[in-house]
Protein backbone atom coordinates (compact mmCIF):
# COMPACT_ATOMS: atom_id res chain seq x y z
CA UNK A 1 0.00 0.00 0.00
CA UNK A 2 0.90 3.45 -0.60
CA UNK A 3 1.67 6.26 1.96
CA UNK A 4 3.81 9.25 3.07
CA UNK A 5 4.15 11.07 6.22
CA UNK A 6 6.75 14.22 7.09
CA UNK A 7 7.41 15.09 10.63
CA UNK A 8 9.40 18.15 11.32
CA UNK A 9 10.61 19.03 15.15
CA UNK A 10 13.01 21.33 16.55
CA UNK A 11 15.33 21.33 20.33
CA UNK A 12 17.31 24.34 21.05
CA UNK A 13 19.43 24.84 18.01
CA UNK A 14 18.97 21.36 16.38
CA UNK A 15 15.98 20.87 14.07
CA UNK A 16 15.39 17.53 12.17
CA UNK A 17 12.63 16.47 9.42
CA UNK A 18 11.43 12.92 9.24
CA UNK A 19 10.14 11.31 5.77
CA UNK A 20 9.00 7.71 4.85
CA UNK A 21 7.19 6.46 1.71
CA UNK A 22 5.58 3.86 1.59
CA UNK A 23 4.81 1.81 -2.07
CA UNK A 24 3.15 -1.78 -3.05
CA UNK A 25 5.56 -4.64 -2.50
CA UNK A 26 5.07 -8.24 -2.07
CA UNK A 27 6.69 -8.49 0.91
CA UNK A 28 8.20 -5.82 3.80
CA UNK A 29 11.69 -4.34 1.93
CA UNK A 30 12.95 -1.05 4.00
CA UNK A 31 15.59 1.31 3.05
CA UNK A 32 17.23 4.00 5.39
CA UNK A 33 19.06 7.13 4.77
CA UNK A 34 19.71 8.84 8.28
CA UNK A 35 22.13 11.44 8.80
CA UNK A 36 25.37 11.05 9.56
CA UNK A 37 25.48 10.52 13.68
CA UNK A 38 22.43 9.16 14.08
CA UNK A 39 22.78 5.46 12.09
CA UNK A 40 21.75 4.09 15.66
CA UNK A 41 18.49 4.82 15.18
CA UNK A 42 17.81 2.38 12.11
CA UNK A 43 18.01 -0.31 14.63
CA UNK A 44 14.56 1.08 16.84
CA UNK A 45 12.94 2.41 13.52
CA UNK A 46 13.39 -1.08 11.73
CA UNK A 47 11.57 -3.45 14.61
CA UNK A 48 8.88 -0.78 14.27
CA UNK A 49 8.63 -0.89 10.91
CA UNK A 50 8.46 -4.52 11.05
CA UNK A 51 6.08 -4.89 14.19
CA UNK A 52 3.69 -2.81 12.22
CA UNK A 53 3.54 -3.70 8.53
CA UNK A 54 3.45 -6.97 6.28
CA UNK A 55 4.09 -5.16 2.95
CA UNK A 56 5.61 -2.85 1.37
CA UNK A 57 8.20 -1.41 -0.16
CA UNK A 58 9.12 1.55 2.50
CA UNK A 59 12.39 4.56 2.57
CA UNK A 60 12.77 6.68 5.42
CA UNK A 61 14.98 9.22 6.02
CA UNK A 62 15.99 11.70 8.70
CA UNK A 63 17.51 14.96 7.74
CA UNK A 64 19.32 17.06 11.15
CA UNK A 65 20.29 20.62 10.91
CA UNK A 66 22.18 21.53 13.96
CA UNK A 67 24.40 24.59 14.98
CA UNK A 68 26.29 25.55 18.44
CA UNK A 69 26.64 28.84 19.13
CA UNK A 70 26.06 30.23 15.79
CA UNK A 71 28.26 27.72 14.51
CA UNK A 72 28.38 25.11 12.49
CA UNK A 73 27.89 21.78 14.18
CA UNK A 74 31.03 19.44 14.40
CA UNK A 75 31.44 15.92 13.96
CA UNK A 76 33.10 14.06 16.30
CA UNK A 77 34.98 11.04 16.43
CA UNK A 78 33.06 7.69 18.12
CA UNK A 79 36.65 6.39 19.79
CA UNK A 80 35.40 3.15 21.35
CA UNK A 81 33.70 1.88 18.10
CA UNK A 82 36.86 3.29 15.81
CA UNK A 83 39.18 1.11 18.02
CA UNK A 84 37.08 -1.95 17.72
CA UNK A 85 37.09 -1.24 14.56
CA UNK A 86 40.85 -0.83 14.02
CA UNK A 87 41.50 -3.78 16.13
CA UNK A 88 39.38 -6.21 13.80
CA UNK A 89 41.09 -4.47 10.72
CA UNK A 90 44.73 -5.40 11.74
CA UNK A 91 44.16 -8.54 12.84
CA UNK A 92 42.30 -9.69 9.31
CA UNK A 93 45.18 -8.08 7.70
CA UNK A 94 47.35 -9.74 9.52
CA UNK A 95 45.61 -13.02 8.64
CA UNK A 96 45.20 -12.30 4.87
CA UNK A 97 48.44 -9.99 4.34
CA UNK A 98 46.47 -7.42 3.43
CA UNK A 99 46.91 -3.92 3.31
CA UNK A 100 46.04 -1.95 6.57
CA UNK A 101 42.82 -0.06 6.45
CA UNK A 102 43.07 3.67 5.00
CA UNK A 103 41.59 6.78 7.30
CA UNK A 104 38.87 7.72 4.91
CA UNK A 105 37.65 3.70 4.79
CA UNK A 106 37.45 3.98 8.83
CA UNK A 107 35.66 7.12 9.15
CA UNK A 108 33.05 5.90 6.07
CA UNK A 109 32.25 3.28 8.70
CA UNK A 110 28.59 4.02 10.01
CA UNK A 111 28.92 5.13 13.35
CA UNK A 112 32.07 5.57 13.72
CA UNK A 113 31.21 9.61 12.57
CA UNK A 114 28.74 11.50 15.11
CA UNK A 115 27.32 14.97 15.01
CA UNK A 116 27.47 16.78 18.21
CA UNK A 117 28.58 20.07 19.56
CA UNK A 118 32.09 20.21 21.86
CA UNK A 119 29.56 21.67 24.63
CA UNK A 120 26.87 18.43 24.66
CA UNK A 121 27.34 15.59 27.20
CA UNK A 122 26.50 12.12 26.73
CA UNK A 123 23.63 12.82 28.66
CA UNK A 124 22.35 15.13 26.11
CA UNK A 125 23.09 13.51 23.06
CA UNK A 126 21.27 10.45 24.43
CA UNK A 127 18.34 13.03 25.38
CA UNK A 128 17.94 14.46 21.96
CA UNK A 129 18.20 11.16 19.94
CA UNK A 130 15.27 9.49 22.78
CA UNK A 131 13.05 13.15 21.28
CA UNK A 132 13.98 12.48 17.79
CA UNK A 133 13.03 9.10 17.78
CA UNK A 134 10.03 9.84 19.71
CA UNK A 135 9.17 12.04 16.82
CA UNK A 136 9.56 9.28 14.54
CA UNK A 137 7.09 7.28 16.36
CA UNK A 138 4.50 10.76 15.24
CA UNK A 139 5.74 10.02 11.85
CA UNK A 140 4.90 6.31 11.54
CA UNK A 141 1.55 7.04 12.95
CA UNK A 142 0.83 8.96 10.70
CA UNK A 143 2.27 6.74 8.00
CA UNK A 144 -0.25 4.08 8.92
CA UNK A 145 -3.09 6.90 8.91
CA UNK A 146 -2.47 7.27 5.11
CA UNK A 147 -2.31 3.97 4.67
CA UNK A 148 -5.66 3.05 6.42
CA UNK A 149 -7.16 5.44 4.25
CA UNK A 150 -6.16 4.25 0.96
CA UNK A 151 -6.68 0.37 2.65
CA UNK A 152 -10.45 1.86 2.89
CA UNK A 153 -10.95 3.01 -0.62
CA UNK A 154 -9.53 -0.50 -1.51
CA UNK A 155 -11.83 -2.33 -0.02
CA UNK A 156 -14.69 -0.85 -1.84
CA UNK A 157 -12.68 -1.48 -5.12
CA UNK A 158 -12.19 -4.94 -4.28
CA UNK A 159 -15.68 -5.65 -2.75
CA UNK A 160 -16.92 -4.70 -6.27
CA UNK A 161 -15.21 -7.24 -7.84
CA UNK A 162 -15.79 -9.36 -5.84
CA UNK A 163 -19.60 -9.15 -6.12
CA UNK A 164 -18.73 -9.05 -10.42
CA UNK A 165 -17.14 -12.77 -9.76
CA UNK A 166 -20.30 -13.80 -8.08
CA UNK A 167 -22.48 -12.55 -10.91
CA UNK A 168 -20.74 -14.37 -13.20
CA UNK A 169 -20.46 -17.26 -11.44
CA UNK A 170 -24.17 -16.95 -10.97
CA UNK A 171 -24.21 -17.00 -15.20
CA UNK A 172 -21.94 -19.58 -15.39
CA UNK A 173 -24.22 -21.94 -13.30
CA UNK A 174 -27.56 -20.95 -15.16
CA UNK A 175 -26.24 -21.36 -18.63
CA UNK A 176 -27.80 -24.19 -20.70
CA UNK A 177 -23.98 -25.69 -21.36
CA UNK A 178 -23.65 -26.29 -17.20
CA UNK A 179 -27.36 -27.90 -16.72
CA UNK A 180 -27.17 -31.96 -16.30
CA UNK A 181 -30.20 -32.22 -19.03
CA UNK A 182 -28.34 -30.17 -21.52
CA UNK A 183 -25.38 -32.83 -21.20
CA UNK A 184 -27.37 -35.42 -21.19
CA UNK A 185 -29.19 -34.20 -24.92
CA UNK A 186 -25.55 -34.04 -26.04
CA UNK A 187 -24.40 -37.69 -25.15
CA UNK A 188 -27.51 -38.63 -26.51
CA UNK A 189 -27.15 -36.70 -29.35
CA UNK A 190 -23.64 -38.37 -29.93
CA UNK A 191 -24.36 -41.76 -29.35
CA UNK A 192 -27.08 -41.82 -31.95
CA UNK A 193 -24.61 -40.46 -34.43
CA UNK A 194 -22.24 -43.19 -33.85
CA UNK A 195 -25.65 -46.19 -34.10
CA UNK A 196 -26.46 -44.58 -37.36
CA UNK A 197 -22.69 -44.25 -38.87
CA UNK A 198 -23.18 -48.25 -37.44
CA UNK A 199 -19.56 -47.82 -36.01
CA UNK A 200 -19.03 -51.31 -34.12
CA UNK A 201 -19.02 -49.41 -30.90
CA UNK A 202 -18.80 -52.30 -27.91
CA UNK A 203 -21.06 -51.09 -25.14
CA UNK A 204 -18.18 -51.35 -22.64
CA UNK A 205 -16.22 -49.00 -24.36
CA UNK A 206 -19.64 -46.67 -25.16
CA UNK A 207 -20.36 -46.60 -21.83
CA UNK A 208 -16.69 -45.50 -20.57
CA UNK A 209 -16.58 -43.06 -23.49
CA UNK A 210 -19.78 -41.52 -22.72
CA UNK A 211 -18.55 -41.38 -18.52
CA UNK A 212 -15.66 -39.70 -19.62
CA UNK A 213 -17.38 -36.98 -22.12
CA UNK A 214 -19.94 -36.26 -18.72
CA UNK A 215 -16.89 -35.26 -17.13
CA UNK A 216 -15.43 -32.91 -19.39
CA UNK A 217 -18.45 -31.45 -19.95
CA UNK A 218 -19.61 -30.86 -16.21
CA UNK A 219 -18.62 -27.50 -14.41
CA UNK A 220 -21.31 -27.93 -11.75
CA UNK A 221 -17.81 -28.67 -9.81
CA UNK A 222 -16.00 -26.13 -10.70
CA UNK A 223 -18.77 -23.35 -10.41
CA UNK A 224 -19.01 -25.04 -6.57
CA UNK A 225 -15.27 -24.14 -6.00
CA UNK A 226 -15.67 -20.81 -7.54
CA UNK A 227 -18.91 -19.97 -4.95
CA UNK A 228 -16.94 -21.07 -1.79
CA UNK A 229 -13.53 -18.84 -2.48
CA UNK A 230 -16.21 -16.15 -3.50
CA UNK A 231 -17.72 -16.58 0.28
CA UNK A 232 -13.88 -17.24 1.81
CA UNK A 233 -12.95 -13.61 0.02
CA UNK A 234 -16.00 -12.20 1.56
CA UNK A 235 -14.84 -13.42 4.64
CA UNK A 236 -11.10 -12.35 4.53
CA UNK A 237 -12.14 -8.48 3.39
CA UNK A 238 -14.20 -8.43 6.38
CA UNK A 239 -10.95 -9.20 9.03
CA UNK A 240 -9.06 -6.77 10.94
CA UNK A 241 -5.41 -8.33 10.20
CA UNK A 242 -3.62 -7.89 7.62
CA UNK A 243 -4.91 -10.41 4.48
CA UNK A 244 -3.04 -9.55 1.63
CA UNK A 245 -0.81 -12.56 1.50
CA UNK A 246 -4.02 -14.67 1.75
CA UNK A 247 -6.29 -13.11 -0.92
CA UNK A 248 -3.21 -13.54 -3.12
CA UNK A 249 -3.29 -16.97 -2.76
CA UNK A 250 -7.38 -17.24 -3.22
CA UNK A 251 -6.58 -15.49 -6.66
CA UNK A 252 -4.29 -18.23 -7.88
CA UNK A 253 -7.18 -20.66 -6.75
CA UNK A 254 -10.07 -18.46 -8.47
CA UNK A 255 -7.64 -18.63 -11.55
CA UNK A 256 -7.12 -22.39 -11.11
CA UNK A 257 -11.16 -23.07 -11.48
CA UNK A 258 -11.67 -20.28 -14.27
CA UNK A 259 -9.40 -21.60 -16.28
CA UNK A 260 -10.76 -25.11 -15.94
CA UNK A 261 -14.31 -23.84 -16.75
CA UNK A 262 -12.92 -22.45 -19.91
CA UNK A 263 -11.34 -25.15 -21.09
CA UNK A 264 -14.43 -27.73 -20.27
CA UNK A 265 -16.70 -25.14 -22.00
CA UNK A 266 -17.71 -26.41 -25.77
CA UNK A 267 -20.51 -23.58 -25.74
CA UNK A 268 -20.22 -20.04 -26.78
CA UNK A 269 -22.36 -18.64 -24.13
CA UNK A 270 -20.28 -20.70 -21.40
CA UNK A 271 -17.21 -19.56 -22.72
CA UNK A 272 -17.75 -15.78 -23.11
CA UNK A 273 -18.74 -16.54 -19.52
CA UNK A 274 -15.33 -18.01 -18.43
CA UNK A 275 -13.31 -15.08 -20.40
CA UNK A 276 -15.12 -12.40 -18.80
CA UNK A 277 -14.86 -14.02 -15.27
CA UNK A 278 -10.71 -14.51 -15.79
CA UNK A 279 -10.81 -10.40 -16.61
CA UNK A 280 -12.42 -9.90 -13.50
CA UNK A 281 -10.01 -12.21 -11.45
CA UNK A 282 -7.29 -10.09 -12.93
CA UNK A 283 -8.10 -6.86 -11.76
CA UNK A 284 -9.10 -8.33 -8.57
CA UNK A 285 -5.54 -9.79 -8.08
CA UNK A 286 -3.73 -6.94 -9.75
CA UNK A 287 -5.52 -4.47 -6.50
CA UNK A 288 -4.73 -7.45 -4.02
CA UNK A 289 -1.09 -6.64 -4.86
CA UNK A 290 -1.58 -3.19 -2.99
CA UNK A 291 -2.97 -4.44 0.31
CA UNK A 292 -1.15 -5.17 3.74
Amino acid sequence: MTGFARAEGQQGAASWAWEVKSVNGKSLDLRFRLAPGFEALEVPVRTSLAERLRRGNVSVSLAVTRQAAGAQAQLRVNRELLAQVVALAREIAAELDAAPPRVDGLLGIRGVLEAGSEEETPEQRERFLETVLASWNETLDALLRARAEEGARLHEVLSTRIDEIAALVGEAEGSAAAQPGAIQARLRTLVAALLEAGAPVPEERLAQEAALLVGRADVREEIDRLTAHVAAARALLAEAAPVGRRLDFLCQEFNREANTLCSKSADLDLTRIGLALKAVIEQFREQVQNIE
